[in-house]
């Protein structure tokens, strides 16, 4: 480094420099596209902390590494070698696995919710906070793993039971969360799609929006003929069948809704494509619903029952059944929507205000600092002036999303009081219950414009 260039870095801020040399992940994530953002990279190595804990607990919930952890001899004791009596629908070894995501999990939870106070009132990146949000990543790699280690030191006692509740909730908030960028999502392609129309004076675009909201009532259709078959007895299994007709019945409204004149003449953009997409999204969420039932006769994912006992687990050998198709599916819905918040702002302003980013500026001249930052190979500050999403807000995000992946890898089954995994309705109602609630703010969305016709809704 020659003198000038020397002196230029030394005459940096303090926090700042100390920010760079702590910081190196920015610059190696943007030497691969260096005119990168400081406000988007800060988001997507956030995220790889979080799926980094992600990968963590499917590790702990492996096959392997669970029947290894079964063969321990002080794993499923408790006491002085008095081994624990586990009655139900889950063995120790799995039990173990289970208690391991819940306290992987927490660690997440705890480390995200530490920054949602820590950057609670950020307004621009001038705030001396900003350059710990943007920086630092080593250090905030250490107390991430200081954390988990902690986290795996809780005694037992009510940890499990009474954290459980929180992931319900945070769950529940997720779910709809999901739903919003979902509904998003499909308004931006359907403008896109229309503004392309409309551009090159070609049908094909409207045609490839027909086919895709014929193919998502489709799908959705299927999946309630499926959710008969497999989750309903003619005899029994009553709530399911009122589960899924009555959610059939309430996206219809919703789908009739949303071609209504009235509505067309308030909200020119809305559509079957959206209202395709929330009801193929409430049927996935109503699947989820009718897998955590805890009667054997209406869900096919719960382990075969011998007697009163059921264990997946035998001294030969060790089989878990717990990566059904609902968590599968689950996952990427997950891991989709989360890159979703990291990488884009919304283009609508409801959207926006309700997930506390700004609309994406139009890229202007680049000032001089940006193109040195873009020769030099890592992301410039594009928040000097104000944050581009507020950085408390996409934390707490990330808290919920901690706490929606710690329910879907352990399928919401709850720990029950003598240490053992036990699927309850709890995890059902709360699962309609967001669907329900998605309904009503996909609902709102139609009917706002309506209500209050004095706001710009545009």
């Amino acid at each position: 480094m020659g003198g000038e260039g020397a002196r230029d870095f030394l005459s940096r801020p303090r926090v700042r420099r100390a920010s760079c040399l702590c910081g190196s992940a920015p610059c190696i994530l943007c030497s691969c596209c260096p005119a990168s953002r400081n406000s988007t990279v800060s988001r997507l190595i956030f995220t790889f902390f979080l799926f980094l804990g992600v990968l963590v607990s499917i590790i702990m919930l492996s096959p392997g590494v669970e029947s290894q952890l079964y063969k321990l001899p002080w794993v499923c004791e408790e006491g002085a070698g008095i081994p624990t009596a586990l009655q139900g629908y889950i063995d120790c070894g799995s039990l173990l696995g289970y208690r391991a995501v819940y306290r992987m999990c927490f660690a997440t939870a705890a480390f995200f919710f530490f920054f949602t106070l820590l950057m609670l009132c950020v307004r621009s990146s001038r705030d001396p906070r900003a350059a710990i949000q943007n920086g630092f990543w080593f250090f905030k790699f250490l107390i991430l793993v200081g954390i988990t280690v902690g986290a795996f030191y809780i005694p037992d006692g009510s940890f499990s039971n009474i954290w459980f509740y929180f992931g319900v909730v945070g769950s529940f908030l997720f779910i709809l969360i999901q739903l919003v960028l979902l509904i998003d999502f499909a308004h931006s392609w359907n403008q896109l799609w229309l503004g392309k129309a409309e551009e090159c004076d070609s049908r094909a675009w409207y045609a490839g929006l027909f086919f895709f909201t014929i193919l998502f009532y489709s799908l959705s259709i299927m999946a309630v003929a499926l959710m008969f078959i497999y989750y309903t007895e003619p005899s029994t299994c009553h709530e399911g069948k009122i589960f899924i007709s009555l959610n059939l019945t309430l996206c219809i409204c919703m789908s009739i809704a949303a071609v209504l004149p009235k509505v067309q003449n308030a909200q020119p953009n809305s559509g079957l494509l959206q209202a395709s997409v929330v009801m193929l999204y409430t049927m996935f969420v109503t699947w989820l619903a009718l897998s955590s039932v805890p009667e054997q006769k209406c869900n096919p994912h719960l382990p075969t029952q011998l007697g009163n006992e059921t264990f997946l687990a035998d001294p030969e050998g060790y089989q878990t059944q717990w990566w059904d198709a609902p968590s599968i599916v689950g996952l990427i819905i997950f891991l989709l929507c989360t890159l979703f918040i990291s990488l884009r702002s919304s283009d609508h302003r409801q959207v926006n205000s309700l997930m506390q980013t700004e609309e994406c500026p139009p890229m202007l001249q680049a000032t001089q600092q940006q193109q040195l930052a873009a020769c030099e190979g890592r992301a410039f500050d594009n928040e000097q002036d104000g944050v581009t999403y507020s950085y408390s807000f996409f934390h707490f995000c990330l808290v919920l999303a901690s706490l929606h992946i710690m329910m879907t890898l352990t399928n919401w089954y709850k720990p029950g009081e003598t240490r053992k995994m036990i699927s309850t309705w709890t995890a059902v109602w709360v699962k309609i219950c967001a669907s329900w609630a998605g309904l009503l703010l996909y609902l709102w969305t139609l009917v706002a414009p309506l209500l209050l016709p004095n706001r710009d809704f545009s």
